[in-house]
């Protein structure tokens, strides 16, 4: 599969007499389609990234290429295939969506058909001929994206687009970006939202301190090396049934713990999972109960991170 991101050794270093590298040896690759979401704690380096592959900034080494394109070398060539939503953009609020669309269409040679076809594209269609004063945070929002896909770009690049918004709004950006993406465009957006990126975006990546330390599918990460199971033993009625459980899987090298609520929690990696029915049915002990306990992106965040589930 192409890459519509490919990251080598970035490094941004800002200071000379106490220099401070906000990205320190950055890899990335992003493949082409699909939504993509980049996580990492504040100060981790996301807007720095995404402000030198917009050419924003420029780095102090490494590569960017977006689109198979080299960024600090050719950037003006692919510019039309990329639209970029870094800062909220400005509108003039006493102006209908339409016109405001309208006039940003004009000063880059789009059609009035450009027009039509983003409003539909986010759903504002609707409300095109109404002021922009009058909109909602989540309705400038979309507005804002609206304005990057006038020249229908294969590449979208969010930073934190649904940052401040209601939970209507969070909805409404969630299946917008599940839409864009649905279309073979690449979507990468940043954010804060953890269990939003969980429900929108097909792969991740996080980042720490500047670097990467996990990129995958959202099931890869969330599969992780070790996935914990709740067993159920059937009541014996004196408890000794769960007892010889316990004992034997520990004696297995498995780690266990009681759940609370009668039953156990075994960790094991996905490929041993196998082991526990059998180790316990060479006991004469057999399970009313095998369930793997799926993780939370948070929960995965955290143990990455350390940082108590806020990207």
């Amino acid at each position: 599969m192409a890459a519509a991101v490919e990251i080598t050794g970035l490094r941004k270093v800002y200071g000379s007499k106490r220099p401070v590298a906000a990205v320190d040896g950055l890899d990335l690759s992003v493949p082409e389609g699909g939504v993509f979401g980049f996580l990492g704690p504040n100060g981790a380096g996301k807007t720095t990234t995404i402000r030198a592959m917009v050419g924003h900034l420029r780095a102090s080494s490494g590569s960017i290429q977006l689109l198979g394109v080299d960024v600090d070398k050719a950037l003006p060539t692919i510019i039309d295939q990329i639209g970029a939503f870094v800062e909220a953009p400005s509108f003039f609020p006493g102006f209908s969506a339409r016109r405001n669309l309208e006039l940003l269409a004009s000063s880059r040679g789009f059609a009035r058909a450009d027009v039509r076809r983003a409003l539909d594209t986010v759903g504002l269609e609707e409300r095109a001929n109404d002021r922009v004063s009058g909109y909602s945070l989540g309705m400038r929002q979309r507005l804002g994206i609206a304005a990057v896909l006038l020249k229908n770009p294969r590449l979208l690049i969010l930073d934190e687009p649904a940052n401040g918004l209601d939970p209507a709004g969070i909805l409404e950006m969630r299946n917008l970006l599940r839409r864009l993406g649905a279309e073979g465009r690449t979507i990468f957006v940043s954010s804060h939202l953890l269990s939003e990126v969980q429900q929108t975006c097909d792969r991740v990546a996080v980042v720490v301190r500047g670097r990467c330390v996990a990129n995958g599918t959202v099931e890869e990460l969330l599969r992780g090396e070790v996935t914990r199971h709740r067993i159920r033993i059937p009541d014996d009625g004196d408890g000794s049934a769960q007892e010889r459980a316990v004992s034997t899987l520990r004696a297995h090298g498995l780690e266990v713990e009681r759940d609370g609520h009668g039953g156990l929690l075994v960790a094991v990696s996905p490929s041993r999972a196998q082991d526990v029915t059998r180790v316990l049915a060479e006991e004469h002990i057999y399970l009313a109960e095998l369930t793997p306990i799926e993780r939370s992106l948070e929960e995965v965040f955290f143990e990455l991170t350390g940082e108590p589930g806020a990207a």
